[in-house]
Formats: C-alpha cells, structure tokens, sequence
C-alpha cells in the first residue's frame, strides 16, 4: 500500500507521529541534530509507546519481545548489522556492549516502535523522492546520501559492493550493482549503483520498499539513509576516489550521517 501525502498526514494525525526535528527543511542534514531536542522527543515517543502491549508493538514492527514479568521485559532490535535492546517499560536503549544508544539511535527506534503497524512489505523500490512528503527534501537526501558514497566508491564497482556486503547486503539484479540491506525488521533499504564512465559520472540511489510510510516518517527514513551511507562509506573513507580530483572536494563532504557519538 502506497500513502499519498493527504492519506499520510491523516495517518500521522491518528497514530500521534510527529517529526524527529521540527526544522527538518531543505537545508537539514542528519549531523545537525541537537541532542536537547532529542531528548524532548524521546520522552513524548515513550510515553505514548507506554501505553500501548509491548507484545503487539513487537507483533507490528518485527522485533522480539522477551518478556521478564507482567510489567517487565525487553526488546532486542536488529539495527544495521548491530542489536539494540529496549528496556520495558522504560524504553532505554542499549547496545550490544551494554552501553547506552546515542539519543539519535534511540530516537530512530522508538519511531520505529511507534509508527510500525504491520503493513507487509511490497517489494516495489521507490526513491525518497516518492515517499510522502519526501519530494521537496530530495535533493538534500540525496546530497548527504548517494551523492556521498559516490565521491567514496567513483569507478570502483568491487569496492561498492564489497562494502554492501560487509554490511550484510544482498545482491539483486539492478543496475550496474544493487544490495538489499536490511536497516530494521521491516525496513529494507536497497543501495543501487550505476558505473559512470569518461562521459558520464558514476551515480548511487538508497531505495526504500513503498511501505516504508508505514515504519518511519520522512525525517526517520532520511536518518535511516544516511546511516546507512555512514556505514558503507567508513571502510574506504580515507581512500582517494578513483578518477577524481580530489583537491576540488567540498569541505563538507566527509559530513555525512551521524557523528562520532552516533556511530553504529
């Protein structure tokens, strides 16, 4: 199932979703969050989340839920390659070294929990550009996205994939080179890569399945993007992009994703 923009703001309105950050615009990009205002939403996410059956938010996002006792239990979250594991009912997320998440991290997750409802996936790949809401932010997402692994891989087609396969990807039959990669139970996101030659430059998409509306809003989805591009991009980031001056980079272009506090 497809959400029109209409459909998608009725369907926030009645699941109470509101945007990781209110200035999510043209110019946001996921390293300028502030963790002040973080922390404001993590408290309304988990509250809202506390009213609900830990076992049938379990049910809808794909996550398990161990519970420990009537009001006690956990939830263990595939993320990227790494596990998260909420407390109930306090809904503190930590990683796998018990160490807390970084608030961006645990912000992502509980919108997961919040906005999940079940909805099967379709296996159609639309852009970001194609989600709800998604069309006026593209350009940016795609600048701190695609763009970014691009300026890291150039024409070097086995790296790109040696890099989606670390990350656990999945090879698939799109363009010159595609992996499926599974960002959270419900949540695929498919990194496609089309080779450039000496008259036209290489370019990179993340794709989302069309139920992606259903798992995380627009901002989530872009956060969830870039993370990804943070994790393909951190083995090779050092190394000179292939057929590229690379005295014209930008001096932004290594920020990209989370910072140091939010690595995966």
């Amino acid at each position: 199932m497809y959400l029109t923009r209409v459909d998608f703001e009725d369907f926030k309105k009645r699941k109470g979703i509101i945007c990781v950050m209110t200035n999510f615009g043209q110019g946001w990009r996921p390293s300028r969050l502030e963790n002040s205002s973080l922390t404001e939403r993590m408290l309304e996410l988990r509250s809202t989340l506390q009213l609900r059956d830990p076992d049938l938010i379990a049910a809808r996002s794909g996550v398990s839920y161990l519970r420990f006792g009537p009001d006690r239990g956990e939830f263990h979250i595939p993320f990227l390659g790494k596990a998260v594991t909420f407390t109930w009912p306090n809904l503190i997320g930590y990683s796998d070294t018990d160490n807390e998440s970084p608030p961006i991290i645990q912000a992502l997750l509980l919108y997961y929990l919040l906005t999940a409802d079940g909805t099967a996936l379709t296996g159609n790949w639309v852009s970001f550009a194609d989600l709800p809401d998604g069309r006026m932010y593209n350009a940016a997402y795609q600048g701190y996205s695609g763009d970014e692994i691009v300026k890291t891989f150039g024409f070097d087609l086995p790296a790109f994939g040696s890099a989606c396969l670390k990350a656990g990807g999945k090879p698939v039959e799109i363009g010159s080179a595609s992996y499926v990669i599974q960002a959270l139970p419900n949540l695929p996101l498919l990194a496609t890569y089309w080779l450039g030659d000496e008259d036209f430059p290489s370019a990179c998409k993340i794709l989302f399945d069309s139920s992606a509306a259903h798992y995380l809003p627009i901002d989530g989805c872009a956060i969830a993007g870039s993370m990804l591009t943070k994790k393909l991009r951190s083995p090779n980031a050092s190394r000179p992009d292939p057929g590229k001056d690379n005295n014209n980079s930008s001096p932004t272009s290594g920020d990209v994703g989370i910072r140091s506090n939010g690595e995966l």
